[in-house]
């Protein structure tokens, strides 16, 4: 009885020390996922540089744009979709992207989510027909921001660097 008591304890023992040495597969999974997402970030976001030439008498700005085929997530923002849109964040789970077209449209832009090739979530807080408007808005969120001092703000409450917002070209 007390091999049997005995052998019951080594083999209860291997096992508890068995698998608390196995290195934690959530772990890796976390590092592998964020590695990956900016892996497809990277690829996705090759910018072209690009002249726009501002209604008014101002020389030319630099903008920086980027062509991609993205499709709206929801079918109410398919009409909202145009040519040129104003990109706040690109983000790889859906909820993050949900949660942040909340907290945008509770500040009073008409969010849109749309989704790339690569399955990435490109979060638009303004889309327009001509480049020239969609640079125009961004610099005008660009400015509102800066000119506050709140980008710090804006940094802590979305999670958006408000100064690196960038231009979309839907492809078709």
């Amino acid at each position: 009885m007390k091999r049997i008591l005995f052998y019951g304890i080594a083999l209860a023992s291997l096992l508890v020390l068995g698998t608390s040495c196995k290195p934690k597969q959530s772990a890796y999974k976390q590092v592998y996922e964020a590695a990956k997402e900016r892996e497809i970030q990277d690829a996705a976001s090759q910018p072209t540089t690009s002249v726009v030439k501002p209604a008014s008498t101002l020389p030319p700005v630099e903008v920086s744009v980027r062509k991609e085929k993205v499709e709206p997530v929801y079918a109410s923002d398919a009409a909202g979709l145009k040519k040129f849109s104003v990109v706040i964040a690109s983000l790889s789970v859906k909820i993050n992207a949900e949660s942040l077209k909340e907290r945008m449209t509770a500040e009073g832009y008409p969010v849109i989510l749309a989704q790339n090739e690569q399955g990435m979530y490109r979060v638009i807080v303004a889309s327009y027909d001509s480049k020239e408007q969609a640079a125009a808005k961004r610099d005008e969120i660009i400015t509102k921001y800066s000119a506050k001092g709140n980008t710090d703000y804006l940094r802590r409450t979305y999670g958006v660097p408000f100064n690196d917002l960038w231009l979309l070209e839907r492809q078709y």
